[in-house]
């Protein structure tokens, strides 16, 4: 049995579980086979306690044991039901499982869903199957279930793959997917059905409470009576067709990369869901973190609450008080509205506001800040990075009491560190009333709409009187200060400054080169928004110790790094970081990770770095 992943989304990933001669993708079902339930012809993977002639790939259960009935010697993946304890029995009947799990090259692993003993069964077990036993009891205590899953991933690396017996249905694959479980199973299809409930991906509903037939499955479309006359074996059909419908829909939104977007639809129909991922998302944020990658190429939607949680916006925020630092020679704050179109200076509203901004005689002076949701706070140096250049939010023109609270918090956070002489506020009222106040006399531009000529004219007025005060600001400083500004944002504030000194800039934003003595060191795109290096580049980034992969010593680097190569890696690598190659202290090329850092160690299989230039 041997896992490899493939696609990753997150916590969540599709991967390929090998069994014997048979691939199974993951994230799937097991369909409980047995007399009475007969799985469904479209399964991909079986589980039963009968010994069955098919060309599935079949996991049996019986005789004390969960094993691959192709396997030569039965038992070889064995784990005993004895294992399979409830969570609150006391902790000495847990551990009294730790000695069934003693085989190191054991293919599957029951873990008992009980936190205390985690540490001791998972110590050195090479398991590549991890079975939570009594999750289903674990499940409606949701702290305590996210806390033992998170932690489950954590101990058994990326390389395994958890199965959760019992759990799941079409509303909650989604939220579990992205919680990094790779395996459900049918169960809850067929206690459904026996209990005249039927299945969907916003919920379930009892057959008697139905107008109609709820859907146009094969089961379904035979049915010409009112769904109070299905029978059990209709239900059952319906509902397996639920299952797989929805954990081919979790694998779309996977390959997509917006499962995220998907497990906020899915949770708002139950209060339990919602609170997993609020749960998830506030308390469990260096576990997602670590897996959210840097860049991405669709949108980020933003239409619920749990989106101003997203990892990848306090990611942003986090970067945005703690790394970035403002071109030092701006003096003058200005706070516009955001846009529909992204980046924000595409638009035909800020190319509005930028007009009026460089008629001026000294531009250069000013600072443009965005104000917008979920965001909070984004520096034009930054509109080109993920999340800011990518994000759609439902625009109404009001504003609830969480972003109100967030952008507050972040503006005045921001101000406690970046100084300036004045603050001119050309956003809607909607916004002034619950910003002003965190400002030292502010100077207020917008009359009506930020984009009427009255407001445009009276911007024009007061940056003409307010830049004209100082002294004037040479253009290739200001973007030499943006670009360090950006790749304080993307390395750090020390990596930036080694890699920008006794640099310049040169091209047109938003393709701009940084060159030393005309060796280029680096390029800004539009495409990633980040800089990508040159080899002369990744040499000044090494030399300050931050996204780096170590590679062995033997091995020749052809084309892109792999896993298999990988000798040591920053912990502070993420999905789409640039990251330098190198060898005996050597850099010896630079690259785009494929993995975050510590994949990157653990995995024996996959691409680790897509390799740009090498030695």
């Amino acid at each position: 049995m041997r896992f490899e992943v493939k696609i990753r989304d997150g916590p969540a990933r599709i991967g390929e579980l090998l069994i014997e001669d048979k691939t199974v993708v993951t994230p799937n079902i097991f369909f409980v086979n047995t007399s009475r339930f007969k799985a469904p012809n479209f399964a991909d993977i079986l589980i039963t306690n009968d010994n069955l002639k098919t060309e599935k790939t079949t996991l049996s259960i019986g005789n004390g044991a969960f094993s691959s009935v192709t396997d030569k010697v039965r038992g070889e993946l064995s784990v005993s039901n004895y294992l399979i304890y409830p969570k609150d029995l006391p902790k000495e009947l847990h551990l009294r499982s730790v000695k069934y799990n003693k085989n190191k090259n054991a293919a599957c692993c029951i873990i008992p869903a009980k936190k205390e003993v985690v540490d001791d069964i998972l110590k050195e077990n090479y398991a590549t199957l991890f079975i939570v036993a009594n999750a289903i009891q674990l499940f409606f205590q949701q702290s305590k279930f996210v806390e033992f899953i998170t932690e489950l991933r954590d101990k058994i690396g990326y390389q395994k793959t958890i199965y959760l017996p019992s759990i799941g249905d079409p509303s909650s694959f989604a939220l579990l997917s992205y919680l990094g479980v790779d395996f459900f199973d049918s169960t809850s299809a067929i206690m459904a059905a026996r209990n005249d409930t039927l299945l969907f991906s916003n919920g379930y509903y009892n057959k008697n409470d139905l107008h109609e037939i709820p859907c146009s499955c094969p089961s379904c479309s035979k049915i010409k009576e009112k769904p109070t006359e299905m029978s059990s074996s209709e239900m059952l059909q319906h509902n397996y067709c639920a299952l797989f419908n929805e954990i081919k829909q979790v694998r779309n939104a996977i390959f997509f990369g917006n499962l995220r977007e998907l497990v906020e639809t899915r949770v708002a129909a139950s209060p339990t869901l919602a609170a997993m991922l609020k749960i998830l998302d506030q308390n469990h944020y260096d576990f997602l973190e670590e897996r959210i990658p840097i860049t991405r190429k669709n949108q980020l939607i933003s239409t619920t609450k749990h989106s101003l949680e997203r990892p990848e916006i306090r990611r942003f925020q986090e970067r945005v008080l703690t790394r970035y630092e403002k071109p030092s020679c701006t003096k003058i704050l200005l706070l516009l509205p955001c846009s529909a179109k992204k980046p924000y200076s595409y638009s035909k509203t800020h190319k509005l506001f930028r007009e009026r901004l460089f008629s001026l005689k000294n531009p250069y002076i000013v600072h443009e800040v965005i104000i917008t949701s979920p965001l909070g706070i984004v520096p034009r140096e930054l509109e080109l990075t993920y999340p800011a250049s990518r994000y759609d939010i439902a625009v109404t023109g009001s504003w609830d009491e969480d972003e109100k609270k967030m952008i507050q918090t972040l503006l005045q956070r921001y101000l406690e560190t970046s100084d300036y002489d004045k603050t001119i506020v050309h956003v809607p009222q909607a916004i002034q009333d619950f910003i002003v106040d965190l400002l030292k006399n502010p100077i207020i531009t917008c009359i009506d709409t930020p984009t009427s000529k009255e407001s445009l004219d009276e911007l024009s007025n007061v940056l003409t009187k307010e830049t004209s005060r100082y002294e004037q600001v040479d253009p290739s400083k200001r973007i030499y200060e943006n670009m360090k500004a950006l790749t304080s944002y993307q390395f750090g504030k020390k990596p930036a400054e080694k890699l920008l000194k006794n640099c310049k800039i040169r091209g047109k934003y938003p393709y701009q080169k940084i060159m030393h003595n005309n060796k280029q060191l680096g390029m800004l795109t539009k495409e990633r928004g980040l800089t990508s290096l040159t080899l002369d580049g990744a040499e000044k980034i090494a030399a300050s110790h931050k996204y780096w992969v170590e590679i062995y010593d033997d091995f020749t680097l052809v084309g892109s790094v792999f896993a298999p190569g990988v000798k040591d890696a920053d912990k502070l690598v993420r999905v789409g970081d640039e990251v330098v190659v190198v060898k005996k202290g050597t850099v010896c090329g630079v690259g785009v990770a494929q993995m975050n850092g510590k994949e990157m160690k653990e995995l024996n299989h996959g691409e680790a770095v897509k390799i740009r230039h090498r030695c």
